[in-house]
């Protein structure tokens, strides 16, 4: 058996690796491939349409039988604007931990497990470990869906998946989804001297922002909610970008806005998208339109990730919870690919070593003790799909 702490290296080469979500993320997704086919095990990597991202995955043991997914992203956050004391990515090791940007969010966990490869490998599997490896979680899970499209096509129905998103190792079984809107408000151009001959993007976006602040109230104040989550226990809705306007004597000919909204599991966002359309178009667009036909609102929806909802009692929290060591479970608010793997069909959860307050902050780290206890849960589940030493 190794020394404890042995995957630092795999993390150390992990985090080397600029994959920053505009950047490709094919040097370490080929590393990856490489470093599997020294030992026998054939990589699946199904690509973006420009070629420059791809997706990973990789099955270790019989190939004929549904296994068990470790699963993760390679994109990280970008650096820009933030103080760090190191280079974001080459490995600081200190005393009790290590720095580097996506140690935490999610490097650390890909790394550990490619790191226990070699252990995998020389095992005689009764149940394949399953890599599977993304491109473009941190802007709206892009590459997942096609992971999932190919795994589909090629008949896998793995057992189930494990997302090894930041938890402190602890369980979660459930998070919110989120989605998210870009809304272009176009009015007509006109001296403010004269506004009766204009119509105001700007104004006209405020009253839908108003009215979207209205249902977040509503939220707020009369739920739906669940207990089981960690605050706020609603789904929220918040306008975050706004941006419009030329001068302040001319009306805006122009103005855009975009909002989040981070669902709980079994709401329909759609349902509060709409009923702010329906607004605007009784009650706002009427009015822009008598003044100019071409003026109004358009509506984008830009990619998000599927809400995750696995029940407490579901039988792949028996695993979870016999491979952690925990005996119950969380509900968070942020959002990961777990959901899409669960739309899919295939039962999920998340465990992963990390603090998700370290996420996508300036010296981003991992303790020396969450790496040991991921390279713990790894033993645990090799000893559960092994049969015996060859």
């Amino acid at each position: 058996m190794p020394d404890p702490l042995f995957s630092i290296p795999m993390i150390e080469k992990f985090i080397s690796f600029n994959t920053i979500s505009h950047n490709s993320n094919l040097g370490l997704i080929h590393f990856v491939r490489d470093y599997l086919a020294g030992f026998g095990i054939e990589s699946v990597l199904t690509h973006d349409e420009t070629g420059q991202k791809a997706n990973l995955f990789a099955t270790i043991g019989p190939a004929d039988r549904p296994g068990i997914i470790l699963s993760g992203h390679t994109d990280v956050v970008s650096c820009e604007d933030q103080s760090w004391t190191s280079d974001p990515f080459r490995l600081a090791l200190l005393e009790d931990r290590v720095v580097g940007r996506g140690v935490c969010d999610m490097k650390g966990f890909l790394a550990i497990a490619t790191a226990f490869v070699p252990e995998f490998a020389r095992r005689q599997l009764t149940t394949p470990i399953h890599l599977a490896m993304s491109f473009d979680e941190e802007v709206g899970c892009l590459g997942v869906p096609l992971l999932l499209h190919d795994l589909e096509e090629r008949g896998l129905a793995p057992l189930a998946c494990i997302v090894g998103e930041p938890s402190e190792m602890g369980l979660i079984r459930a998070h919110k989804g989120k989605i998210g809107g870009h809304v272009t408000v176009t009015g007509v151009a006109a001296h403010s001297g004269v506004a009766h001959l204009g119509v105001n993007a700007v104004e006209a976006a405020a009253e839908a922002i108003a009215c979207l602040k209205g249902i977040q109230r509503r939220l707020r104040d009369k739920g739906p909610f669940n207990p089981a989550f960690e605050e706020p226990q609603y789904t929220t809705i918040q306008t975050c970008m706004v941006g419009g306007g030329t001068a302040v004597n001319i009306v805006a000919a122009r103005c855009t806005f975009d909002f989040d909204i981070r669902y709980l599991p079994g709401e329909n966002p759609m349902d509060y998208v709409d009923e702010c359309r329906a607004f605007v178009e009784t009650r706002i667009e009427p009015e822009m339109k008598a003044a100019h036909p071409e003026a109004g609102f358009h509506w984008e929806f830009v990619p998000g990730c599927a809400a995750l909802n696995t029940g407490e009692d579901d039988s792949i929290m028996e695993l979870a919870k016999e491979l952690s060591g925990k005996n119950a479970s969380s509900c968070v608010g942020f959002g990961t690919e777990a959901g899409h793997f669960q739309e899919a069909g295939i039962p999920t959860f998340i465990c992963g070593p990390g603090c998700i307050d370290q996420a996508h902050k300036a010296d981003e780290f991992l303790t020396h003790t969450q790496i040991a206890q991921c390279e713990a849960f790894m033993w645990k589940l090799l000893e559960k799909v092994s049969a015996q030493v060859r």
